[in-house]
C-alpha cells in the first residue's frame, strides 16, 4: 500500500514511491507512458519526477498530455529538474536568471500547467552565483510558478552553502535532495546524510536498483555479456557504475533476496525506505508491468536477518560502484572500483 508522508520539514506531502519519468518518449512510447501515469495515479503514486532534459522535453510533453487527458494535474506533485542543456546557446543550460527563467517557462508549457509543485537543480553549477540562483528561485515561488525548490545530485557543503545562503539573504530555502543510493553505493550514509537530518530536508533516491543490477535479469555482467537493450549496454555512463565486484555482489543480493521470500527488485527499493532519512525511492519503469511488480514496495518490511546479511554484502556507508560519477564534483576516483570495469566508456 502507498503511503503518503512529508517532504522532509516542509508542508508538502508526497507519495512515499516517486514515479520516475525517465523513460518517457525515449525507451518507452507516449501510449504505454500514458497508461503508465494513468496507472499510477489509480494506485496512489502520485508524486512524479521528470527532467527538461529526459527526452529533449519529451518526457515532460507526455505529462503534460497526461494531465490534460486524465484531468489529475492537482492529484499530482509535480517534480521537474533544470540545468542541463535545451540548446546551442551559451544561456540554454546552467542555473543563471536568464536560463532559469527560460526553462521555467518553457517546462510549463511543456508540462501544460500553471504551476510546478518541486523544481529542482539538476546538478551544482559552479560558473553561477549561488546568490543569483537562488533570488531568482525565491522569486518564482513568490510568482506562483513553482511551489518549492530542491537540489539533485549536490555535494554536501553544497548543499550547506544553499541553505545558508537562502537564510542569511532572507529567501526561500531548499526543501529535499535528490541523490543516488542503493545497495551498491551507500556512501550518502556517510557524508550527505549527516547535513539533511540537520537541516531537515526531505530526501529522493534515484537508482534504488542500481540501473537494474540489483533485479537479477541481468545475471553475472562482464565486458562480453552487457545485457541487450539494457542502459548498462547502450550509455557510457552507466557502464561505468558497474564492474565484476558489483556484479557479485549483486548476483549475492539477488540469491539473498529469493532466499527470505522477496522479489529482488522489490526488496532492493524497500531496503532504501528503511532508512528514516528516505522520503521516497524513483522507480522509472519502462513498462505498465515493471511499475506494477513494484508498488509493493512501499509496504514491505524487512526483518533484521536480511538487511544485517545486505550490511554484510556492502557495509554501512561503503560502495562498490560508483553512482557518484557524474556528479561533477567528486575529487578523483573511488578507490578499487577502477580496475575491472566492464564495457569501455
Amino acid at each position: 500500500m502507498i503511503k503518503t508522508v512529508s517532504l522532509g520539514r516542509s508542508g508538502l506531502k508526497v507519495s512515499n514511491l516517486c514515479l520516475g519519468c525517465m523513460n518517457f518518449g525515449e525507451s518507452t512510447s507516449e501510449e504505454d507512458s500514458l497508461t503508465i501515469l494513468r496507472t499510477a495515479v489509480e494506485a496512489g503514486v502520485t508524486f512524479w519526477d521528470t527532467a527538461d532534459v529526459y527526452g529533449a522535453g519529451r518526457s515532460e510533453e507526455i505529462l503534460g498530455k497526461a494531465f490534460q487527458a486524465y484531468g489529475v494535474r492537482e492529484q499530482v506533485v509535480l517534480a521537474t529538474k533544470v540545468n542541463g542543456a535545451m540548446g546551442p546557446g551559451a544561456n540554454d543550460k546552467g542555473l543563471s536568471r536568464c536560463h532559469l527563467r527560460l526553462g521555467v517557462e518553457a517546462s510549463l508549457r511543456r508540462l501544460q500547467t500553471d504551476w510546478i509543485d518541486l523544481y529542482q537543480l539538476h546538478r551544482y553549477d559552479p560558473t553561477v552565483p549561488l546568490d543569483e540562483t537562488i533570488e531568482t528561485l525565491d522569486t518564482l515561488v513568490k510568482e506562483g510558478k513553482i511551489r518549492y525548490w530542491g537540489t539533485s545530485t549536490f555535494a554536501s557543503w553544497q548543499l550547506a552553502e544553499a541553505q545558508w545562503r537562502a537564510d542569511f539573504h532572507h529567501r526561500i530555502a531548499p526543501v529535499c535532495e535528490q541523490a543516488p543510493y542503493n545497495i551498491l553505493d551507500r556512501r550518502l550514509e556517510n557524508d550527505r546524510a549527516g547535513y539533511l537530518q540537520h537541516a531537515g530536508w526531505g530526501l529522493i533516491v534515484w537508482s534504488p536498483l542500481a540501473g537494474g543490477q540489483l533485479t537479477g535479469k541481468y545475471g553475472a555482467i562482464s565486458p562480453t555479456t552487457l545485457p541487450t537493450g539494457s542502459r548498462i549496454a547502450r550509455n557510457a555512463m552507466w557502464r561505468q557504475r558497474t564492474n565484476r565486484s558489483a556484479s557479485e555482489v549483486a548476483m549475492a543480493f539477488v540469491e539473498l533476496a529469493r532466499e527470505h521470500g522477496h522479489d529482488p527488485a522489490v526488496a532492493a527499493v524497500a531496503w532504501t525506505l528503511v532508512n528514516p532519512l528516505v522520503t521516497a525511492p524513483i522507480v522509472g519503469p519502462r513498462t505498465l508491468e515493471q511499475l506494477t511488480s513494484l508498488l509493493p514496495a512501499a509496504s514491505l518490511a524487512l526483518d533484521e536477518t536480511f538487511l544485517s546479511a545486505v550490511d554484510a554484502l556492502v557495509p554501512p556507508g561503503t560502495a562498490v560502484a560508483d553512482f557518484l560519477n557524474n556528479a561533477g564534483w567528486q575529487v578523483g576516483r573511488l578507490p578499487g572500483l577502477d580496475n575491472d570495469r566492464t564495457g569501455t566508456a
